[in-house]
């Protein structure tokens, strides 16, 4: 049998919300993968591990190599199904090498902390990219769950939103540092939010 990459989802931050599953693949890993907040919170001494970094190309490289030896594991934020580095993972390694542990993303924990289900809800990243009008257009009832970064932040975007036709009273949360002791969740309209300090790095819900 080949050995496995195993893609472990190590949710939105906080340890509360790391499955029992990843934790116990984690620990048990010969060689470890992931961002350096990950490495120095669960990784051990006995463990030989590769930071991700913006040089992608130095993990894969590593996991080429180990992946001869031993199973690999590699930590995402989040849940590997939600804008990770799992779809890089696929492009350099057969899909049937890949075992993924789902976890929690903030996107959920983001909707559980307002008790609104997300189902309906059109999920959008603005993390390094940028949706297409059409698909931030306002239409009646429609509800946006949003991934934002330093440059398009909660006041970028709701700009963005006022001029893709929302109503400058539409209900806009926005939740930061989910899951860790200083998370802050709070709702306010576009139009306050376009003008007010820009919170980074956060999830937005629109309603």
């Amino acid at each position: 049998m080949q050995n496995k990459i195993i893609v472990a989802g190590i949710g939105p931050g906080g340890e509360d919300y790391i499955t029992p599953a990843a934790l116990k693949k984690i620990r048990a890993a010969k060689f470890l993968v992931g961002g350096r907040r990950a490495l120095n919170e669960f990784s051990s001494m006995n463990q030989i591990t590769c930071p991700i970094t913006r040089d992608l190309d130095a993990p894969i490289n590593f996991i080429r190599e180990k992946i001869q030896l031993d199973e690999v594991v590699v930590m995402v934020s989040g849940d590997p199904g939600y804008y990770s580095m799992l779809d890089l993972l696929r492009k350099k390694f057969p899909p049937t090498l890949i075992e993924v542990i789902p976890s929690v993303s903030a996107m959920q924990l983001a909707f559980a902390k307002i008790s609104l289900p997300w189902h309906d809800a059109t999920l959008l990243s603005f993390h390094g990219r940028q949706p297409s009008r059409e698909d931030l257009k306002f239409s009646a009832g429609k509800i946006l769950g949003l991934l934002t970064d330093a440059e398009f932040n909660s006041a970028t975007i709701s700009k963005i939103l006022l001029d893709c036709g929302w109503n400058e009273n539409s209900s806009v949360t926005i939740c930061a540092r989910l899951s860790y002791p200083d998370e802050k969740i709070f709702t306010t309209t576009l139009a306050e939010a376009a003008q007010a300090e820009p919170v980074k790095h956060c999830i937005l819900i629109v309603r």
